[in-house]
């Protein structure tokens, strides 16, 4: 019987025994820990009767999938139908490196193409959007993360295999597949007046209810505004970068209205016919109508200021030399 019909039967036998642990003994070379801190993965030598375990990390939230890249060498290419790879995760006993008697079960089980570039995926999320084609496995099924760590496997299916064979080694690398999202923490810092006052925000004019944890977000830019009866408004933009929390400080402000003058040394300056003295700082004010007067020598200038609530205003004298050249 030919290797291509021994697999066949294996095949349409499978889903008869993966409904039940199986027990088996392998060969296992190491493991691996798949995490989103480490998105160029891991990679190991597995050889025919051997098996990987992989492992997940902490940080699982940015996971949407892992991927298992197998490169074959080059005499792969005269063994097809020898060889079939196979998953099983609820595994009993906790295996380590080197030779197991282990329990699991069976949840994928494929032949292994005669390429020498085979890749299989496995989704960890019911929407995952990931397809088969001629270059990707989708594994059908997900395993749920309780049910880790994973064994990757790869069994013989004809006797009689050659040294070549038995002596056969492939490079094993085994990654994240990331989703695109990533996420902000908001990190506010009070004025020492106006600690803990209440303040909405909104991010892309969603608002956030519970900004005291972390906001998962998709990539790309987004567009944040504070909003607060007891501090300045504010609006920025910043970026979501994909499986990465970035910190995002929110410095808030005491709404006073504040003015700014800014005029030469000898220059007298006034507010509502009031001195301003000292180095310039930022003057607070009550919003409504204020006037402000400058005065150079001989030359006085006034001016009517609107102000309004949260905002900073700069008022300046320039005095400048212009000069025309005439024909």
């Amino acid at each position: 019987m030919s290797a291509s019909a021994v697999f066949l039967i294996i095949y349409l036998l499978f889903p008869l025994f993966v409904l039940r642990a199986e027990s088996f003994r392998t060969v296992v070379e190491g493991s691996v820990e798949v995490t989103s801190e480490r998105p160029a993965g891991n990679t190991l030598t597995i050889g025919i009767n051997s098996a990987i375990l992989i492992n997940l990390g902490e940080e699982r939230r940015f996971l949407h999938g892992i991927e298992i890249e197998l490169s074959a060498p080059q005499a792969w290419l005269r063994y097809q139908g020898s060889l079939v790879m196979s998953m099983y995760n609820n595994l009993n006993p906790d295996a380590d490196a080197g030779i197991a008697d282990l329990e699991g079960s069976r949840f994928a089980f494929e032949p292994l193409p005669a390429r020498l570039q085979i890749t299989y995926q496995i989704p960890l999320r019911q929407s995952h959007g990931l397809r088969t084609n001629p270059y990707v496995t989708v594994i059908a099924g997900i395993p749920q993360t309780e049910t880790f760590p994973l064994l990757f496997r790869l069994t013989p299916v004809v006797k009689g295999t050659t040294n070549e064979l038995e002596n056969m080694t492939f490079n094993i690398t085994v990654r994240p597949i990331l989703s695109d999202e990533g996420a902000v923490r908001l990190i506010p810092r009070y004025p020492p007046q106006l600690r803990n006052r209440p303040f909405t925000v909104l991010i892309d004019d969603v608002v956030i209810n519970n900004h005291a944890e972390q906001i998962v977000l998709k990539e790309g830019e987004r567009h944040l505004v504070i909003l607060s009866e007891d501090y300045r408004n504010e609006s920025r933009r910043f970026i979501v970068e994909r499986a990465r929390v970035i910190d995002l400080i929110i410095e808030l402000q005491d709404p006073t209205p504040l003015i700014i003058f800014e005029a030469p040394q000898n220059a007298l300056i006034f507010l509502n016919n009031v001195p301003v003295t000292g180095n310039r700082e930022p003057i607070p004010v009550d919003p409504g109508q204020h006037e402000a007067r400058v005065q150079i020598g001989d030359y006085t200038l006034i001016r009517t200021l609107n102000i309004q609530r949260g905002k900073t205003y700069h008022v300046t004298l320039d005095v400048d030399l212009t000069i025309h050249e005439m024909d």
